[in-house]
């Protein structure tokens, strides 16, 4: 079932991940990837949009129930959809939260965390956001994270931006948190899909200060993606 905050945990400070309903789940898990890697404790929030996108993105159920099964399931795939393209997740330091619990440990200012990541955002995640309605647990840690001034980053995925958004974005953008569209660039020498969308994790990792070795960083020398090794997707 999901987590319930347990006594002695000690100095655990988790990165909040929030996966909203907009495209782009294959985001989220290089983001989880590179959290789990690096060391970092995570708590996960899934919305109920997003378990639709999961299933449709990638043919997983994400149950409550079997949050756990379903999570490493989740982040073997790789973006090109390739089952067990990852190595099992160690899932030590990860805890879940329903989207639905407003009771839930990071409701709470008092909640210790180290900031959130929403991977991706959707538009009405974005507007519940930036007009405050915390309508699931989603958007309330979301709003606690900027009262309580921690790192928020809101990686937009939709394309075209209307008016509406654009000004819902610069208000996240006033309140303190780094609006990061899923937009991945192509001068780290990307030569398959799991690069591209590497790269856009990395950049959201690179936001909050978590080291990671997601894509290959410029170094100010022309035409160096194109000489660049590439390698094939991920066995």
């Amino acid at each position: 079932m999901p987590a319930r905050e347990e006594p002695g945990d000690g100095g655990r400070r988790p990165w909040v991940v929030g996966v909203s309903g907009a495209s782009g789940t294959p985001f989220a898990a290089a983001v989880l990837r590179g959290l789990i890697d690096a060391g970092e404790a995570v708590d996960l929030v899934v919305s109920r949009a997003s378990r639709l996108t999961l299933l449709d993105e990638t043919g997983i159920a994400f149950r409550d129930a079997h949050w756990q099964d379903d999570l490493r399931e989740w982040l073997a795939r790789g973006a090109d959809g390739k089952p067990r393209a990852f190595p099992a997740a160690d899932l030590a330091g990860v805890r879940y939260w329903s989207a639905g619990d407003l009771a839930a440990g990071p409701s709470s200012g008092s909640y210790p965390v180290k900031g959130m990541l929403i991977v991706p955002a959707s538009t009405a995640a974005v507007a519940g956001v930036a007009l405050g309605l915390s309508k699931d647990l989603l958007q309330r840690v979301a709003s606690v994270t900027l009262k309580e001034r921690r790192p928020l980053v809101v990686a937009v995925r939709e394309t075209p931006l209307n008016g509406q958004t654009l000004r819902h974005l610069v208000t996240l953008d006033d309140a303190g948190a780094v609006v990061l569209p899923a937009s991945p660039a192509f001068y780290a020498g990307a030569a398959h899909i799991q690069d591209l969308v590497d790269f856009v994790a990395g950049r959201a990792l690179d936001a909050v200060g978590v080291p990671h070795t997601l894509y290959r960083r410029w170094a100010g020398e022309l035409g160096s993606a194109a000489r660049a090794d590439r390698p094939g997707p991920p066995a």
